[in-house]
C-alpha cells in the first residue's frame, strides 16, 4: 500500500504517543521488580507495550516502502517524518 507524507507523519504521531502511554504506565505503576504487579496492571502494561511495538514496526516499514517508491534515503525521509511529527512548527 503506497503511502503519503502526510499518512507517514501520523503514523509516527500515532506511534510517538503509544509510547508515551508506555512510559506513563511505567512512571505510575513503578518496576514490577519492586512491588509486584497486579494482574490487571501486567496486562494494560502488556496491551500498551503490543500497540507500540505494532505502530512502530508499522511506521518503520511505510518508511521504507515510502523511501525505495520515492527514490529517497530511507533514514533522510525517516529523520524528516520524525521532525514533522514532533515539531510540526519547523
Amino acid at each position: 500500500m503506497a503511502h503519503t507524507y502526510d499518512e507517514l507523519v501520523e503514523k509516527q504521531r500515532a506511534s510517538d504517543q503509544a509510547q508515551e502511554q508506555v512510559e506513563q504506565l511505567r512512571d505510575k505503576y513503578g518496576p514490577p521488580t519492586a512491588e509486584p504487579w497486579s494482574e490487571q496492571q501486567t496486562e494494560t502494561y502488556e496491551t500498551a507495550w503490543r500497540a507500540w511495538r505494532d505502530l512502530a514496526r508499522d511506521v518503520q516499514a511505510a518508511i521504507t516502502e515510502y523511501a525505495k517508491g520515492e527514490g529517497a534515503v530511507r533514514t533522510d525521509v525517516e529523520a524528516d517524518v520524525k521532525k514533522q511529527a514532533r515539531h510540526p512548527e519547523s
